[in-house]
C-alpha cells in the first residue's frame, strides 16, 4: 500500500550553436528533401526579463480539435510523412515483422482480491488487453473486463483499478484517446454476474480511487470541470479529495480535504488496509517532495492530523500496525531508508528500520509478515524481504541484468507475484512463497524470438566532466567492431525516473533488423538517488545532454557504430532531450526520433500539467531560470542554414500530457531552418495521446514508421 504524490511527470543548460554546422552527407537513397507544407508565421514577440524572444508560430497551440487552420496543417503534414513513408519499399515487410513480435500472450502479474485472483492478457494483437478473474490459480478465468468492448478502434482504455477490501466490488477507470482525464465506473462481483453499477465519476487524473472499510464508497482525486473546449489544454488547478457513496450523484460528493490557498497543490489519498486511517500526500511539482496528513476513520468528523508539513523529503507510507505506521523516505538519506512512527506523536516518534544502503531504495511494500525493498545497485535489481523490526530474511534471486516488478498484495497474504524480464528476454512470472522465500515460475511468456542470439551487457562511459555514466548495450552475438552497425542509441534523463532494462516488442524488433541498441542512464534520473536526480536539474539540465552526446560519442569511439549509422530516440522528457541535442551537435548523429516532446520550455508551463515539471526544468518566469531554459531549448536553438539529421517527429493530437503544440512548432520551425537535402518530418496521430491506453494496432504502425524511416535513412539492408 505504498501512499505518495501520484505521478504528474512526463510515462522524461546549453549554449546555443551560434554558427550553423553541417551533418554528414545524408545515407544512400536520401538525395533530396520532401515538398514541405506552407507554414504561415505571426508577429509575436515576448519579452522575457528584457529579451525580446520571437514566436512565430505561436498559433500552432492551438487545439487542434477546435482550429480549423491548425487542423489543415496537421492533415498537410501527414500527408507529406504518409509519401515519405509509401515510398519506402521494405515498409510492408517491416510492419509485418513488427506485428509478428507483437503477436505473442502478454499477461499482468496476479493479484489475489479478496478471494479471487486478477489478472489481465492481451492475447496478442488485441488492442487493449482484457481482464480476467478467476476463483483459484488453477480455476477457471473469467472475463471480467474487455476494453476491446468499448469502442470499435480500441482508443478507450481501462486507466485504473480498485477492488474493494472484499474484492466484491470494483471500481474501474475509463480514458478515451490516450487523455489523461478518467471516468470513473462501478462494477458488483458478489454474484459472479459483474453487475455495472449507475455510479460515475468525471473530471478526475493523477490518482486513483481508494475504498472505505464498509464498501459504502471510496475517496478520490478530482479537478473543477474545465470550460468547454478547453479540456485539453487548461491548466489543472484546484485539487480535491472527496468521497463518493456509492448510489448517489457526484454533485453530491463530499469534500475530504483540499487547499484552495494553495492552488497549484495536488493530492491522493489512500486508506489504510486495516480500514482505519486516510492517509493523504499534497505534491507541488513532481520532484520526490510531499506533504503528509492522516485522519482517523473511526472518529466521526475528525480532522486530517498534519505529519509532515513542508517540502522537504519524500515520504511514502507502505503501511500499518495499528497506529504505527511503515515508510520509506529520503530524509536524512539521499538514497532513502525505510522508518517507523506512531502516527499519534508524529515524526518526533521517528525511527529507523533500515539503514540507508550503498544501493538506491526505488520502492518497498508490506506483504504478509514481510518488507519488500527493491533496491537498484548500478542500474540492476536487488530485491530484499525484510522483517517488521528491520531485519534480513533474505534476498530474492533474481536472474542478471534486468527488472524486477510486482511483490504486491495484503498482509494476510501467504505468497506473492512478480515478474522478470530483461531487453532480449520477455517477462516471466513467478510465485514466491513467503513461509521459505522460494521462488518458482509461474506463467512463461513464448514468442517467435530468439533470444539467445542478442547479448545484453553493461558498460560505463566518462560523461564531459568526468562523471561514470551507465550504459546497457544489445546486440547480436558476435556484431563485428568496425563502426558499421546501425545503432539506435536512447535516453531520458530527468524527474528521478531510472530506466531499467525491460523487454519491448518494438526494441526486439529493431534488433530482428539487425540493428543494435544503447540505452544509456543519463544524469537526471533515479538510477544514483538524489544528488544523480538533482545533477541533471534546472541549471544542471546540460549534464543531461553532455552525458547523452558522451553515451554517443563513446558508441563512435569504441566502434559500435559511426554518426551516419546512429539513431537517436526519446519519448516526453525524452523528446526534449533529442530535440536538444540535435541541436547543439546536428553532425554527431544519423537520424533524429523525437517522440512527444517538451520543445518549448518557455511555455510549457502554462499548459495542462506543465506546472508541475518546474520542479525538474525551473521556469522562464524566473530570470535565472529563464537564461537557462532559453540556452537550450529546442524550439529555440534552431538556426536557419544548418544541416539536421534526418528527423521524423512522432506527437498525438489528444495529448494533453505533452500538448501537441510542442511538436508542431518545433516541426514548423525545423522545416524552416533545415538547410540539408534529409527529410524532417512530423507524423501526428490521431484519436491518441502521451502514450498510456495506445491501441496495440497503433503501437504495430508507429513502431513500423519508425524502423522503416530509419532503414530508409541509415541506408540499412535487409
Amino acid at each position: 500500500m505504498p501512499i505518495a504524490r501520484p505521478v504528474v511527470a512526463l510515462a522524461i543548460l546549453a549554449a546555443s550553436c551560434t554558427t550553423p554546422q553541417s551533418a554528414e552527407p545524408a545515407a544512400k537513397g536520401v538525395s533530396a528533401a520532401p515538398s514541405y507544407p506552407p507554414t504561415r508565421t505571426v508577429e509575436q514577440i515576448d519579452d522575457y526579463h528584457g529579451t525580446k524572444v520571437p514566436d512565430p508560430y505561436r498559433w500552432l497551440e492551438n487545439d487542434v480539435r477546435v482550429d480549423a487552420d491548425v487542423a489543415a496543417w496537421v492533415a498537410a503534414q501527414n500527408r507529406v510523412t504518409d509519401v515519405f513513408l509509401g515510398s519506402i519499399p521494405e515498409r510492408p515487410a517491416i510492419r509485418a515483422r513488427v506485428e509478428k513480435l507483437f503477436d505473442f500472450p502478454r499477461y499482468s502479474v496476479p493479484s489475489k482480491q479478496g478471494s479471487r485472483y486478477v489478472f489481465s492478457k492481451n492475447d496478442g494483437l488485441q488492442n487493449q488487453s482484457v481482464v480476467y478473474v478467476q476463483d483459484s490459480l488453477d480455476g477457471e478465468a473469467r472475463v471480467l473486463l474487455d476494453p476491446n468492448t468499448w469502442s470499435k478502434d480500441g482508443t478507450i482504455a481501462l486507466a485504473g483499478m480498485a477492488f474493494s477490501d472484499s474484492g466484491n466490488l470494483l471500481a474501474f477507470a475509463q480514458s478515451e484517446a490516450g487523455s489523461d482525464w478518467q471516468r470513473w465506473r462501478v462494477m458488483e462481483l458478489a454474484t459472479g454476474k459483474g453487475w455495472m453499477l449507475s455510479d460515475e465519476i468525471r473530471w478526475a487524473k493523477f490518482g486513483g480511487v481508494s475504498w472505505s472499510k464498509d464498501e459504502k464508497g471510496f475517496f478520490y482525486n478530482r479537478f473543477p470541470e474545465p470550460k468547454a473546449g478547453e479540456e485539453f489544454q487548461s491548466l489543472n488547478l484546484n485539487s480535491e479529495i472527496r468521497y463518493h457513496r456509492l448510489g448517489t450523484p457526484q454533485a453530491e460528493d463530499t469534500l475530504v480535504f483540499s487547499a484552495p490557498e494553495h492552488p497549484t497543490w495536488g493530492f491522493g489519498a489512500a486508506v489504510t488496509e486495516d480500514g482505519r486511517y486516510l492517509v493523504i500526500s499534497a505534491y507541488e511539482g513532481t520532484d520526490p517532495k510531499n506533504l503528509l496528513f492522516v485522519r482517523d476513520l473511526s472518529e466521526p468528523g475528525s480532522k486530517p492530523r498534519t505529519i509532515v508539513g513542508e517540502f522537504a523529503n519524500e515520504w511514502s507510507v507502505i503501511g500499518n500496525d495499528g497506529p504505527i505506521f511503515y515508510a520509506t523516505t529520503d530524509f536524512d538519506a539521499p538514497r532513502r531508508r525505510v522508518v517507523a512512527f506512531d502516527v499519534r506523536e508524529g515524526l518526533k516518534s521517528l525511527r529507523e528500520l533500515v539503514p540507508q544502503q550503498a544501493e538506491v531504495l526505488e520502492g518497498a511494500g508490506m506483504v504478509g509478515d514481510f518488507i519488500f525493498a527493491q533496491y537498484l545497485k548500478d542500474v540492476r535489481p536487488l530485491v530484499r524481504m525484510l522483517r517488521t523490526d528491520g531485519t534480513v530474511f533474505r534476498d530474492v534471486a533474481l536472474p542478471g541484468i534486468g527488472s524486477a516488478g510486482g511483490f504486491s498484495g495484503r498482509r494476510g497474504d501467504r505468497e506473492t507475484f512478480y515478474s522478470f524480464a530483461s531487453f532480449n528476454q520477455p517477462p516471466t512470472i513467478y510465485r514466491l512463497d513467503l513461509a521459505s522465500g522460494a521462488s518458482s515460475v509461474f506463467r512463461r511468456t513464448e514468442i517467435d524470438f530468439d533470444a539467445s542470439s542478442y547479448a545484453v551487457e553493461q558498460v560505463f562511459y566518462p560523461s564531459r566532466d568526468g562523471t561514470r555514466v551507465p550504459m546497457f548495450l544489445v546486440h547480436r552475438k558476435g556484431t563485428p567492431r568496425d563502426g558499421s552497425q546501425p545503432t539506435l542509441l536512447y535516453g531520458y534523463g530527468g524527474f528521478n525516473a531510472s530506466i531499467t532494462p525491460w523487454f519491448s516488442p518494438a526494441f526486439a524488433s529493431w534488433l530482428d533488423l539487425g540493428g543494435t541498441l544503447a540505452v544509456a542512464n543519463l544524469r537526471g534520473g533515479g538510477e544514483y538517488g538524489r544528488e544523480w536526480h538533482e545533477a541533471g536539474k534546472k541549471l544542471r539540465k546540460q549534464n543531461v545532454f553532455d552525458d547523452f552526446i558522451s553515451a554517443a560519442e563513446y558508441l563512435v569511439s569504441e566502434k559500435w557504430t559511426s554518426p551516419s549509422r546512429l539513431a537517436i530516440k526519446g519519448e516526453s522528457n525524452g523528446g526534449l532531450l533529442i530535440g536538444a541535442v540535435i541541436t547543439q551537435r546536428p553532425e554527431l548523429f544519423g537520424a533524429a526520433l523525437p517522440g512527444v516532446g517538451v520543445m518549448d520550455m518557455l511555455r510549457f508551463q502554462r499548459f495542462t500539467a506543465g506546472r508541475y515539471w518546474t520542479d525538474d526544468y525551473g521556469s522562464s518566469d524566473n530570470p535565472e531560470e529563464f537564461k537557462a531554459l532559453y540556452a537550450y531549448s529546442p524550439y529555440h536553438r534552431l538556426k536557419p542554414g544548418t544541416s539536421y539529421p534526418p528527423t521524423m517527429v512522432t506527437t498525438a493530437d489528444t495529448d494533453d500530457r505533452v500538448v501537441p503544440g510542442h511538436s508542431f512548432k518545433f516541426a514548423a520551425r525545423l522545416q524552416e531552418c533545415h538547410a540539408g537535402g534529409a527529410p524532417v518530418l512530423i507524423r501526428i496521430e490521431t484519436a491518441a495521446g502521451h502514450g498510456a491506453g495506445k491501441p496495440v494496432s497503433k503501437a504495430i504502425d508507429e513502431t513500423a514508421d519508425m524502423w522503416a524511416f530509419l532503414v530508409k535513412v541509415l541506408g540499412m539492408r535487409r
